[in-house]
């Protein structure tokens, strides 16, 4: 049963509001959303959870149902996504934040990693002026004006290299971008990987509002008012790549343990907050020192901030970055400040 999943791509042709269409058969979006990411197995979910959504699709289980397809992960180099909510190759993927949290500047510097690896980018402008659009306009190779131009521009470039496309949530909202989608997939083009980002800020409110995705990035306000970027929440974000019989097993435990000790530090960060460090048993200091020290090694310099910032760009492999957090998982930086850690690359020991 580990080898299973949902075919996101065709729930997203079939059932374009998911969220409306999911609540009216009894099934909570959640369920539904983490099911698509892969953060509920499909091994493990109900039955007549699986039925009642073959039955939106209007198909079959054994069309919902893919088995034994890999999902392949695009390697950011981006240690917080790589580890703990991979970019899945070919999917669609959506960025959950309100202004101010960074997304724009997350997908502006995918766009420019994306490129350096041979991608084409290409933005669809939403209607309207938006100059908090500028930078990712910079690492842009396309900017289309309409859905329509979008899709020409694609079908061309699609031909002889991988795309990296975004989108505002609108055109999810008016169905653009699953009619765009189901046309890619009419000319054989599955090489096109998705971002859907949300302008206006009111996708943190809705319980699936981009409908299924393979990737799903939640920003997080507590992170990027403590200025700790990317300000992805490491335990809300999540990935079909996480999938166990597709993951590396060290990866997965890894990421396990890491969410683990994340969770049971923002759990005690709240304690520290109301009644000071003094107040915790020695056992949860030790948790909680390692929780900050892992939550600071997960920010990252990026190469596009580096004018603002003053600090050059960082990239990190995976292998790395898994290595470095078992490191700080085990205790082997129990010793090390944690300002050392912070807006670092690679961890290297002295």
């Amino acid at each position: 049963m580990e080898d299973l999943r949902l075919n996101v791509s065709l729930l997203r042709r079939r059932v374009p509001n998911l969220t409306t269409a999911a609540k009216s058969v009894g099934l909570r979006p959640a369920t539904v959303s983490n099911l698509c990411t892969g953060k509920i197995p499909v091994g493990r979910s109900e039955v007549r959870t699986l039925v009642a959504l073959a039955s939106l699709a209007e198909c079959s289980l054994d069309e919902l149902i893919i088995r034994g397809e890999k999902v392949e992960m695009i390697e950011t180099k981006i240690k917080a996504l790589d580890l703990f909510a991979p970019l899945a190759k070919g999917g669609t993927i959506g960025l959950v934040a309100r202004h101010g949290m960074g997304q724009l500047v997350l997908l502006s510097e995918l766009f420019f990693r994306l490129k350096k690896d041979g991608f084409t980018t290409i933005l669809l402008m939403p209607e309207g002026n938006f100059p908090e659009l500028s930078d990712v306009k910079v690492n842009t190779d396309i900017i289309a004006a309409t859905i329509d131009e979008a899709y020409e521009e694609i079908a061309v470039k699609g031909k002889t290299t991988d795309i990296a496309f975004a989108a505002d949530r609108r055109n999810v909202l008016t169905g653009e971008i699953y009619d765009l989608q189901e046309r890619l997939q009419g000319i054989g083009l599955n090489n096109v990987t998705t971002f859907l980002v949300d302008l206006t800020g009111e996708s943190v409110d809705e319980d699936l509002p981009y409908g299924p995705l393979e990737t799903l990035w939640q920003f997080d306000a507590d992170l990027s008012a403590r200025h700790k970027f990317p300000a992805v929440n490491p335990i809300y974000s999540t990935s079909s790549v996480l999938e166990g019989a597709h993951l590396d097993q060290n990866h997965l435990a890894t990421q396990q343990r890491a969410q683990k000790l994340l969770r049971r530090y923002r759990e005690l960060l709240s304690l520290v907050n109301v009644r000071g460090l003094e107040y915790l048993p020695a056992s949860e200091i030790q948790t909680f020192k390692r929780g900050e020290r892992l939550e600071a090694y997960l920010t990252q310099p990026f190469y596009v901030a580096e004018e603002f910032t003053g600090q050059k760009g960082e990239s990190v492999a995976l292998i790395e970055t898994i290595n470095d957090v078992r490191k700080i998982l085990d205790g082997v930086t129990d010793s090390i400040e944690t300002e050392r850690l912070s807006y670092i690359g690679q961890y290297i020991a002295d």
